[in-house]
């Protein structure tokens, strides 16, 4: 199904019927309607997307297909590299670190803290994204250890190492902290690594949300296959 790339659908929207699918930008109408033949059989395929249209925000490899059929095949080819946010003060930034974690096929995002977080800046993102919460610091540490994930703590503090020149274990947790006060004492102290972003501006830090990108983006230009990338 080799469709044409469409910009995913704010969430406010009003997007519209089944019937006004041919004069929207948003995703693909009816598979007849598109096509002007039946669909395939094909058991990854949602009968109700095929038969009203798809303005998920999903590439197009993945149109028509059930929440459940993409999962499985990411899960195929997910990093070995998780992520983790603190969530104690309520951050909003969890919302994009998710989105960008499934961008770069992470194994799993880990909230720990506060259970609930403001998932509109996911972009329902996370409904494809294997989320863990934990209660405490001490829980999350010891889910790495059992993983064998190397935890990398990132924060600009004395004592880090720059991102920019450091080789980021391939099976590790990249560790953030909060909007403000970074990660915790806890979570740093039990760190097997900390490392800074360069920056050269005034500001004393860069949003949470884009340093998560910046390390997991990292990760990716030192690991990742970028001839697997859509």
């Amino acid at each position: 199904m080799a469709l044409v790339n469409q910009p995913p659908a704010p969430d406010d929207v009003q997007l519209p019927g089944p019937t006004e699918w041919g004069e929207h930008p948003y995703g693909v109408g009816p598979w007849v309607a598109e096509f002007g033949t039946p669909p395939p059989v094909d058991p990854r395929l949602d009968p109700d997307l095929l038969a009203h249209g798809d303005r998920r925000n999903v590439v197009d490899a993945y149109r028509y297909w059930t929440r459940e059929a993409i999962v499985a095949d990411i899960d195929r080819r997910r990093h070995p590299f998780h992520v983790a946010i603190e969530n104690f003060e309520h951050d909003a930034n969890i919302g994009t670190v998710v989105r960008t974690a499934n961008a770069f096929a992470a194994a799993a995002v880990h909230i720990v803290g506060r259970r609930r977080w403001n998932r509109r800046g996911a972009m329902v993102t996370d409904r494809y994204q294997h989320l863990v919460h934990h209660a405490s610091v001490a829980e999350l540490l010891e889910v790495a250890a059992v993983a064998g994930l190397t935890v990398v703590a990132v924060d600009n503090v004395p004592g880090s190492v720059p991102l920019e020149t450091v080789a980021l274990p391939r099976a590790c947790l990249l560790l953030f902290g909060q909007e403000g006060p970074g990660v915790t004492d806890a979570a740093r102290h039990a760190a097997a690594l900390t490392v800074s972003i360069a920056q050269f501006g005034s500001t004393r830090s860069i949003n949470a949300g884009v340093a998560a990108g910046i390390a997991m983006h990292s990760w990716i230009r030192q690991h990742a296959d970028p001839g697997a990338a859509w």
